[in-house]
C-alpha cells in the first residue's frame, strides 16, 4: 500500500511568504502555548538510551489508521481541546469552535488571531509513529496517539510550519526558534519512550546532539 501524507511539504521560502500572506502577525508573543512539560534533559537523555535502533517501515501509513479529533467532552473535540489550552481569551460557540482569540506559535515565533490559521501539530507525527512500529498497535492505541492530550505530543503552531515540517523527524526538521529546540526533542524523545516507538540511526544522533545542551 502506499504511503499517505496529509500534508505537503513546503520550502522554507515558500512558507516564509505564505505565513506573511496569510494572516495577521503581531510583534510581540501575546500567548504561549501550553505543551504539557516535557521531562527533564537528563531523563530525556536516559529515555533515549533505552530505545531501539531501528531502520524505518515506510510502508502502509494512511492517516485514517490513526482516528483523530475524537470527542473529549461535551462537543468538543480534540482539536478544540488544545485551541483552547493553547490560546489566550479564546472564546467559543456552543459547538465548541473558536470564535476569537490569540494564538503563539512556540515553533516560529508568530502570533495569530484566527483559529484557521492554527493547526494542532502531532509532535511526534502520525507517520513518523507508524515507521516506527504503530504499524503493529490497535486502532484503539493508534487513536489514543493521535488524541493523547496528556503527553507533550499536540500543541497548536501556524498551520503553515506545521505543513512545512510534514512528517519529518529532527534529523531533517527543528523548529526555526532555537530556544525551544531544547523543549521540542525532550518532548519527542519522552513520547517515544511512552509509546515504545523507536528511532533511526540519524534521529538518534540529532537528538543525542540536541539533548546535550538540554
Amino acid at each position: 500500500m502506499p504511503r499517505f501524507y496529509a500534508r505537503r511539504r513546503l520550502s522554507l521560502a515558500a512558507a516564509g511568504t505564505a505565513l506573511i500572506s496569510a494572516a495577521t502577525l503581531f510583534n510581540a508573543p501575546t500567548a504561549s502555548a501550553a505543551l504539557p512539560t516535557p521531562v527533564s534533559g537528563a531523563t530525556a537523555r536516559s529515555y533515549l538510551a533505552s530505545l531501539t535502533v531501528a531502520t524505518e517501515d515506510r510502508t502502509g501509513y494512511n492517516r485514517d489508521l490513526f482516528p483523530h479529533w475524537i470527542t473529549q467532552s461535551g462537543s468538543c473535540n480534540t482539536r478544540e481541546v488544545v485551541l483552547k489550552r493553547d490560546g489566550t481569551n479564546v472564546q467559543q460557540d456552543s459547538s465548541c469552535a473558536a470564535t476569537s482569540g490569540s494564538w503563539y506559535s512556540p515553533y516560529d515565533g508568530a502570533t495569530w488571531s484566527a483559529a484557521s490559521d492554527v493547526d494542532i501539530d502531532h509532535l511526534v507525527p502520525l507517520a513518523e509513529a507508524w515507521d516506527s512500529g504503530a504499524d503493529s498497535w490497535t486502532t484503539s492505541r493508534r487513536q489514543s496517539f493521535a488524541n493523547d492530550l496528556t503527553r507533550p505530543q499536540l500543541i497548536a503552531v501556524t498551520d503553515n510550519v506545521n505543513q512545512a515540517k510534514g512528517d519529518q523527524d529532527p534529523a531533517t526538521w527543528m523548529p526555526s526558534r532555537t530556544t525551544y529546540r531544547c523543549t521540542y526533542v525532550r518532548a519527542w524523545v519522552q513520547v517515544k519512550y511512552y509509546y515504545g516507538l523507536s528511532v533511526d540511526s540519524a534521529e538518534k544522533s540529532a537528538l543525542t546532539n540536541y539533548l546535550a545542551s538540554c
